[in-house]
């Protein structure tokens, strides 16, 4: 499978981006900005408002504000279907799957968002597992099973910016294992990577840059080069 994405074209600016729920206010001023084929991880504590962003992005908290560009376009107002259809994918941490649907049937149900999806064959190719199991309802698949299904699910509806939310929680390290093989090949085709993850020794190697977030706001950014030097402050930062 070819790839026709240009890794150094910038894909999502956002800018002083502010979101809530109800009258809670979440995002005090997010800023970041990811470049095509590039994976870039949302850190923080419980509650920092890591989901939070990815979800604000996608248009699925209430009231936004402040700027959201992506693929040149300015989307702070859109509603959350036409984001999508520029290609933007959302794995929740609670997976989604239908569970009483098979693994094949959980693959073909959602819609295409855009041309360039890939195929079953390619899923199963890229997760061996949901091969064996493709007869298999959603109910009798493992947890692992269950992530790599949500996220094979989004890679065929075309998005090639994937929003993952913890996506290792809870998961045997053999799984684990596969799912970062997964990040670095699509990485590689030139899929760009938001991701939220408490498994920082996961994430470390994966990530071009890290934003750090605290109440809403980022406090730090830190690049894979810089990252030796901050580890110290970091984990602080992140209480582990």
């Amino acid at each position: 499978m070819t790839s026709a994405f240009q890794p150094d074209f910038e894909q999502l600016r956002v800018e002083n981006l502010h979101a809530y729920y109800g009258e809670s206010h979440i995002l005090h001023g997010i800023a970041l900005d990811v470049r095509r084929g590039e994976l870039v991880t949302l850190l923080g504590r419980n509650g920092a408002g890591k989901t939070t962003t990815l979800r604000a992005i996608l248009g699925l908290t209430g009231r936004r504000s402040g700027a959201i560009h992506l693929n040149g376009k300015t989307i702070i107002d859109w509603p959350t279907h036409r984001i999508a259809h520029l290609g933007v994918g959302y794995c929740p941490e609670e997976r989604g799957i239908f569970a009483s649907l098979s693994v094949e049937e959980n693959l073909v149900l959602p819609p295409a968002v855009r041309s360039g999806g890939m195929s079953v064959e390619e899923l199963y190719a890229m997760f061996p597992n949901l091969a064996e199991r493709r007869k298999s309802q959603g109910t009798r698949l493992s947890g692992g099973e269950q992530q790599m299904l949500a996220m094979a699910r989004i890679l065929r509806t075309g998005a090639n910016l994937l929003l993952l939310d913890e996506i290792t929680e809870g998961l045997a390290p053999v799984i684990v294992q596969r799912l970062g093989e997964v990040l670095t090949l699509l990485k590689s085709r030139g899929y760009t990577v938001i991701l939220v993850e408490q498994n920082f020794r996961f994430a470390a190697p994966l990530a071009d840059r890290h934003y750090v977030i605290e109440h809403g706001r980022v406090v730090d950014t830190i690049g894979r080069a810089e990252l030796p030097a901050k580890m110290e402050a970091l984990h602080q930062r992140l209480g582990v």
